[in-house]
């Protein structure tokens, strides 16, 4: 759109990165191998860190259990490509690397990404401390729920709305009228402040500008839907094709009744998946577009069971802010999706691959992708997918407590202006109740114990890893207190910690036939 800020950089897939990266460097099991008649130490095989690092990223909840060892593969490959790895001669820089027996390492240094940007400045959080004072307060929030186009057309008739209270001409004179800018800002202003509660940002600048929100879309996504609660576009040229609307009905009601007049054959089903796919894959941005990448991207966090509502409320309002044909879309894609995968008669769509994976694996690229090519897009977009998947009934209702604070907001304004019309009106908006609000100091402090805690983790999983041999376990360990000496000193405070470890040795079984020379009878009489 014109007018519009470019798409902040990739910053939560860079830092991402550098962690997957640091894990990986730290945790992989490194042990001598012989190839060629030649034997070469701590090293490792291609499926052997496939296999290892195929069962971190499906256990880390950036990434879930929907990763495929093919996308392991993939990342690999970009580990080789960017120094991460190299191969026993010292070679890198290309994506030459498969699922097999060929030798890799580590070189003597792990390259870090530098990130796009920073966090802000203490004085622009204190800034946006102080804009915050300024806005204007809502004293109390309705728990009543809204008919569609309710807010709409009060929003609109504010103006027709005449006062409890008598005003004199004086009055008239001096009372501003709430103009329709303002509550444009605040409607931004109320999804900026409970968007930045529920991800626990101390700012939001480096995931969503204020000129990114577009009040017009929030309301329109709001209040033009049909009972489903799906976005109805009054610009037909905007909508899905209608051949592409028929046969997401096909597959998605299959093997109901449809208004696909073609006679199905063997196969028909797999030609339909096609055609959508190709559809979608064919779009010229992703349906959360390039502008939103870094603000669903920071959503992954939050992917986790314990804040599976939290993700779910965050991710109701950043679908809001989409273009209505991007939303219309992905909420049609979603729904398809959901349904194919829960259809026990279904037929297979592909041969090898289950068909929630087949959804999953072919649509990820299509809802989320970044402007820049990004080493974990597929990885990152897998995971948000199947989040989405599996709650897009609940994500995509609209949440009524926006119209509600919106709407109490602007009625206490007008009272406030009808009683004191020569004064200058200034209170707060609300703040969201998921979390406390924190400081940037304490923000980093909570990021630095999280990440230390998932090293040690590490530890305790190199510890407890009854595949190593006792030399291996020990030389991880070493390596594990060169890298870590304040984590590894807190496990094992003093030498006879660390040697408890290893004082249960395994005792040698006698054998079970005796070693003893027989004697030998003479057969003489």
């Amino acid at each position: 759109m014109e007018g519009r800020p470019a798409a902040p950089g990739p910053y939560r897939a860079t830092k991402l990165w550098n962690e997957i990266t640091k894990y990986f460097r730290a945790g992989m099991p490194l042990r001598k191998h012989r190839q060629h008649f030649k034997k070469h130490g701590s090293c490792f095989t291609a499926s052997e860190a496939v296999d290892w690092l195929h069962e971190v990223l499906r256990n880390n909840s950036n990434f879930g259990p929907e990763v495929t060892r093919q996308q392991t593969v993939q990342l690999l490959r970009k580990f080789l490509k960017n120094h991460v790895i190299e191969d026993v001669k010292g070679r890198w820089g290309s994506e030459n690397l498969e699922d097999n027996g060929v030798l890799y390492r580590f070189p003597s240094t792990s390259p870090v990404k530098p990130l796009p940007s920073s966090y802000p400045p203490k004085e622009n959080l204190e800034s946006f401390s102080r804009d915050k004072e300024r806005l204007f307060k809502l004293p109390h929030l309705s728990r009543r729920t809204f008919k569609k186009h309710e807010l709409l057309q009060s929003l609109e008739n504010l103006e027709k709305t005449k006062p409890d209270i008598e005003e004199n001409e004086e009055d008239t004179m001096h009372r501003k009228e709430i103009s329709q800018e303002y509550v444009q800002e605040t409607w931004r202003n109320i999804i900026l402040i409970h968007l930045q509660t529920i991800l626990g940002l101390p700012s939001l600048d480096e995931v969503l500008q204020p000129t990114q929100i577009v009040p017009e879309y929030v309301i329109y996504n709001m209040t033009n839907t049909s009972k489903h609660g799906v976005v109805i576009l009054q610009n037909k040229s905007d909508d899905l094709p209608h051949w592409v609307l028929s046969a997401m009905k096909c597959l998605a009601y299959w093997p109901r009744n449809n208004d696909m007049s073609q006679p199905t054959y063997s196969g028909f089903e797999r030609d339909v998946f096609r055609t959508i796919a190709d559809y979608f894959l064919n779009l010229p941005e992703p349906l959360l577009t390039f502008e939103y990448y870094e603000l669903f991207v920071n959503i992954l966090d939050l992917l986790q069971p314990h804040l599976e509502r939290i993700a779910v409320e965050a991710l109701q309002i950043c679908c809001l802010l989409l273009p209505p044909p991007n939303r219309r879309k992905i909420q049609l894609l979603m729904r398809m999706i959901s349904r194919i995968s829960e259809n026990v008669d279904m037929p297979r769509l592909h041969d090898a691959m289950g068909t929630r994976s087949l959804m999953i694996q072919t649509f990820s690229r299509c809802v989320l992708c970044c402007a820049e090519e990004v080493d974990l897009d597929e990885l990152l977009s897998t995971r948000l997918v199947s989040f989405l998947m599996d709650h897009q009934q609940e994500i995509f209702k609209v949440p009524t407590h926006l119209q509600i604070a919106v709407r109490d907001h602007i009625e206490y304004m007008r009272m406030a202006q009808y009683k004191y019309p020569t004064e200058e009106i200034c209170a707060v908006l609300p703040t969201y109740s998921y979390c406390k609000q924190i400081t940037s100091q304490e923000f980093e402090e909570q990021k630095v114990s999280t990440s230390q805690a998932a090293v040690a983790e590490l530890l305790e999983n190199i510890i407890k890893d009854k595949n190593l041999s006792v030399k291996d376990k020990k030389k991880k360990l070493k390596q594990f207190q060169k890298e870590y000496p304040l984590i590894y000193q807190n496990r094992f405070p003093t030498t006879e910690n660390e040697a408890m470890l290893f004082e249960n040795k395994p005792t040698i079984k006698q054998p079970m036939l005796s070693l003893r020379k027989p004697r030998f009878r003479s057969l003489r009489y």
